[in-house]
C-alpha cells in the first residue's frame, strides 16, 4: 500500500456542516479507489482513508436511515 500525497487535493465540505464550527467533515474526490476523509476544524490531524465502495456503501446506508441517529 502506498501513501497518499494531499498536499494539492480538493476538499468538500458535508452539506450537513454548519457555519459555526461544528460537524465539519470534508472529503476529497480526487481519487478513484479511495475516498480520504478529514475533520476541517482540525486539517492538520490525521486523514482517514476508506475504499471508494465501502464509502459509497456507507453513504447509502446513512441515507436510507440504516445507522440510526
Amino acid at each position: 500500500m502506498r501513501p497518499l500525497t494531499l498536499n494539492a487535493v480538493t476538499w468538500r465540505k458535508s452539506s450537513y456542516s454548519n457555519s459555526d464550527g461544528g460537524a465539519c467533515v470534508e472529503i476529497s474526490d480526487d481519487f478513484d479507489a479511495v475516498v480520504p476523509v478529514r475533520d476541517s476544524k482540525q486539517m492538520n490531524s490525521p486523514v482517514i482513508a476508506f475504499a471508494s465502495d465501502g464509502w459509497a456503501a456507507f453513504v447509502t446506508a446513512l441515507k436510507k436511515g440504516e445507522l440510526g441517529t
